[in-house]
């Protein structure tokens, strides 16, 4: 993964700002990423044949992933200039809050837009941004396998305006296609919507949360087993400080607890 000067992630931040969102293109290693691609295909059939994921519309299935052997990979979750932007943006000594995936399969549909969190005080004019997701693909995203699709700058607006402002035309919706290793890093707020994947493969998005220290939504969250957060580094075990700590990974039986996703 390149290193990112510090003055790199200064504009990075800055670009943020305004938009509600940056990509890293290809900031991961392919090969990193086939692994993860190879560990998760089992997983998906196995969730979907159990009926525990949590859909999020017609063939999507967001699924929480096991926080051990190639997901609980601190290269990824502790990337430094990754949290170099997060922290210029949401506050130092953030928390790590989630891990899953979001697929759509052949057959899905366009979501309705959305933000991903409520606002923090009703009927006030937006914050400074409290959560972000770090999204990246573990397939090429194009514009037919369900291309991730948002706006731009509506993060720092109040929800009932920026949906007057959509509804009006006066901000548009954009596809964000994505090349394997590409990395995204986005405010939850902002309007966005996923889109059909008319493919025959599945379109894995991996999603990482980070949110400031006090934040803190109890249905989002990582199991943390104890064999694994043994072998944390300071950094990740500081990271994930406000997460449960258990004996092994989740059942595969165990549905979502994540299941209102959409304010």
């Amino acid at each position: 993964m390149p290193d990112i000067a510090a003055s790199e992630l200064d504009a990075y931040a800055a670009q943020f700002e305004r938009d509600g969102m940056v990509v890293l293109k290809r900031h991961f290693r392919a090969e990193t990423l086939q692994a993860w691609r190879a560990a998760f295909e089992p997983l998906l059939r196995g969730r979907i044949a159990a009926g525990t994921t949590a859909v999020r519309g017609d063939n999507r299935h967001y699924i929480t992933l096991p926080f051990a052997g190639v997901f609980a990979d601190e290269s990824i979750f502790c990337d430094p200039a990754i949290l170099g932007i997060v922290e210029r943006v949401a506050g130092e000594d953030p928390v790590m809050c989630q891990l899953a995936t979001d697929t759509p399969l052949d057959g899905s549909t366009y979501q309705d837009i959305h933000r991903d969190t409520p606002p923090l005080f009703d009927d006030q004019p937006e914050t400074p941004s409290f959560q972000l997701a770090v999204n990246f693909p573990l397939c090429d995203v194009t514009l037919e396998n369900g291309p991730f699709e948002t706006t731009l700058g509506t993060h720092r607006m109040r929800p009932d305006d920026a949906m007057t402002a959509w509804r009006e035309n006066r901000v548009e919706l954009k596809a964000i296609e994505m090349e394997l290793g590409d990395v995204m890093i986005r405010d939850v707020r902002a309007l966005h919507r996923g889109t059909p994947n008319r493919t025959d493969q599945p379109r894995p998005m991996v999603v990482i949360g980070y949110s400031r220290s006090w934040y803190y939504r109890p249905e989002v969250h990582i199991d943390v087993p104890a064999d694994v957060d043994a072998r944390l580094s300071a950094r990740a075990r500081r990271l994930l400080r406000s997460m449960p700590r258990v004996d092994s990974v989740q059942s595969p039986d165990a549905p979502e607890a994540y299941r209102k996703f959409a304010y």
